[in-house]
């Protein structure tokens, strides 16, 4: 955890709406970019001032404006009061430890999301929160910094084979976004499998000590997508069932889809849940046999040694008459009865498969 990570504890005391930054601060300064959707094209802009935002028209009807890094407490307030939002939508965007939700008002619908950035390079499962207003006409995206996921949706609206975007609908726009989220976990599941069959290959071969550790790991990031990815389903299905005002028949059809990939993501995550829970059992009992094998190996040494013990010890006794006790050949019977007892009984273990 960083140390300029900020916890909800903090907020402890402080009334309703209060706005305070809750999490780890992802990016220096707040950013936004404008696109202007249209019939004919689009029309995209970097923006430092909301007054850069031009009017809507009939050229471009739909506006979709992306704020990068929500640290900020005043620049959110500000565009919150822009667009006239809610003062506890301002104060779950500053928190950026939400659950995936919707909450529905008068003029637009309030969604929270967790999205996973496959166009960055990392080993470790590290999500963003993006919070998001469906207005009937525009929609704000809320990013902790700046990603690629949302990078294809751009490139589909910049070419004609993307026209089916640029009609003048914020609702069809929405539905891009969610599922260019949804497409992201595919990524991660993809990777943690990869990881599972690596570690199966490792226990069955000559696992390490820190394979325990390992899945460990991704027992904790298969833990963390199921905390996502479920509610990101009931989230689809809402939007789905739910807000006929703000999505239209035809757009509710492409949320079932999405909702249908949500099933997948959660089959395939219990798949792997169970791959490592039985992964786990097979350590454990590979371990044990590994266990089992070295006691039965010493056993086995100690039982073809022990009569070379037992003959030392006898001729070893504190009694002045003893057969070959002052024999000149004496010492070297004594060292054949050893030898050929131990040869003996490795022989027959031997011939039992005691020693393979």
């Amino acid at each position: 955890m960083g140390s300029g990570r900020k916890r909800r504890s903090q907020k402890a005391g402080l009334p309703p709406g209060a706005l305070v930054h809750i999490g780890e601060v992802k990016t220096a300064a707040t950013a936004m970019s404008l696109t202007r959707l249209g019939a004919g094209g689009i029309e995209e802009m970097e923006i430092a001032d909301l007054t850069e935002i031009p009017p809507g028209n009939d050229a471009f009807p739909v506006i979709w404006l992306n704020i990068y890094g929500v640290h900020d407490a005043a620049a959110m307030a500000a565009i919150g009061k822009h667009f006239d939002l809610h003062p506890l939508v301002i104060e779950d965007i500053l928190n950026t430890d939400q659950r995936p939700k919707v909450d529905a008002f008068e003029n637009y619908l309030f969604v929270v999301g967790r999205l996973y950035d496959s166009t960055r390079t990392r080993s470790d499962l590290a999500m963003d929160q993006v919070s998001m207003i469906i207005g009937h006409n525009f929609i704000l995206t809320f990013q902790e910094r700046r990603s690629g996921t949302f990078d294809p949706i751009r490139q589909r609206l910049r070419k004609e084979k993307g026209a089916s975007l640029r009609r003048p609908s914020a609702d069809y726009l929405a539905y891009t976004l969610l599922d260019a989220m949804v497409d992201g976990y595919f990524s991660i599941i993809e990777r943690l499998g990869d990881k599972c069959e690596d570690l199966e290959e490792e226990i069955l071969g000559r696992p390490k000590k820190n394979v325990l550790q390992k899945m460990h790991e991704l027992k904790r990031e298969a833990s963390i997508l199921r905390r996502t990815i479920w509610p990101m389903r009931e989230l689809i299905g809402s939007l789905q069932r739910n807000h006929a005002n703000f999505f239209s028949e035809e757009t509710r059809i492409y949320l079932r889809d999405i909702y249908d990939h949500t099933v997948h993501l959660l089959e395939q995550l219990e798949d792997l849940r169970d791959l490592l829970t039985g992964l786990l059992d097979v350590y454990l009992s590979s371990a044990s046999n590994r266990v089992n094998l070295e006691v039965r190996t010493l056993t086995l040494l100690t039982t073809v040694f022990m009569p070379a013990a037992l003959v030392a010890g006898i001729f070893g006794m504190n009694f002045r008459s003893m057969p070959l006790l002052e024999s000149p050949d004496g010492f070297w019977t004594a060292l054949m009865m050893m030898g050929g007892i131990a040869l003996l009984l490795f022989g027959i273990f031997w011939s039992r498969k005691l020693f393979r």
